[in-house]
């Protein structure tokens, strides 16, 4: 197809405006794809799913009868090793479920008092 010598330049000018704006709108201006929009949804609902459980975590610390104990022994754990602790005496299993959650484990263990 033979195109008139005086559109060449616009259709130019079309084609490297839009990919201007694509490379500015996803550096600069905030676009994300729709799976970086998921994953930061599933991180940002997971860490307030989080945030809700860690007072479920400190109930159960409380009313543990063996809390003195099971405090002593986290305490007694490396700084590593107090999270596994604290999943060990039972206060990062959620109700409902069979296994301690590590994430719960962290979060309880940055509110309990050491």
């Amino acid at each position: 197809m033979n195109t008139p010598e005086w559109l060449k330049p616009g259709i130019y000018g079309a084609v490297i405006g839009a990919v201007f704006v694509g490379v500015v709108g996803f550096t600069w201006g905030g676009w994300v794809t729709g799976g970086t929009s998921n994953g930061r949804a599933m991180a940002m609902s997971r860490d307030d799913v989080v945030a809700s459980m860690v007072p479920v975590c400190l109930d159960m610390a409380l009313s543990d009868p063996a809390r003195a104990d099971k405090m002593e022994a986290i305490r007694a754990a490396s700084t590593y090793q107090r999270r596994d602790a604290l999943m060990t005496a039972g206060w990062a299993t959620m109700p409902g479920t069979d296994a301690p959650d590590r994430d719960i484990a962290q979060a309880c263990l940055a509110e309990l008092e050491l």
